[in-house]
């Protein structure tokens, strides 16, 4: 089997680390082929600090250096946000029924970083033939 890159969904990373159920079989194979590298970006560190803030993540209540530590010792690579990241930002189509400016940047680093998205969100093959996704 070729070893691939993916990128961790928001979601997908909190459901990782609170050992969620919601994760199929399938990806949870992805994610644990060592094989593999498995990012965790900085755009959902982002996005944790903002929902945990406004009170939309009252289920998921790590700090968010645990959040980061604990993806490290899960052997998930680290990814911070680059200028081309932000640059390839532009070839995301904006679509009406998803402006998620956390998500289009996440996919704009799936691109960039020739990376498949693993994320359960329908809205995310609106962009098929751009950037792949699997679950």
């Amino acid at each position: 089997m070729t070893a691939k890159n993916f990128i961790l969904d928001t979601h997908c990373l909190i459901w990782f680390q609170n050992d969620d159920p919601k994760i199929p079989a399938k990806v949870m194979d992805k994610i644990q082929d060592l094989s593999n590298t498995v990012f965790f970006s900085q755009v959902s560190l982002f996005e944790i600090a903002i929902k945990q803030k406004i009170g939309k993540l009252p289920e998921f209540t790590a700090d968010l250096n645990e959040v980061y530590h604990q993806a490290i010792a899960d052997n998930f690579t680290y990814l911070p946000i680059k200028n081309q990241h932000l640059f390839s930002y532009q070839r995301i189509p904006l679509f009406e029924e998803h402006r998620d400016p956390f998500d289009r940047l996440l996919l704009a680093t799936a691109y960039e970083e020739n990376a498949i998205m693993l994320s359960v969100d329908e809205n995310f093959h609106l962009y098929k033939g751009i950037v792949e996704t699997f679950w």
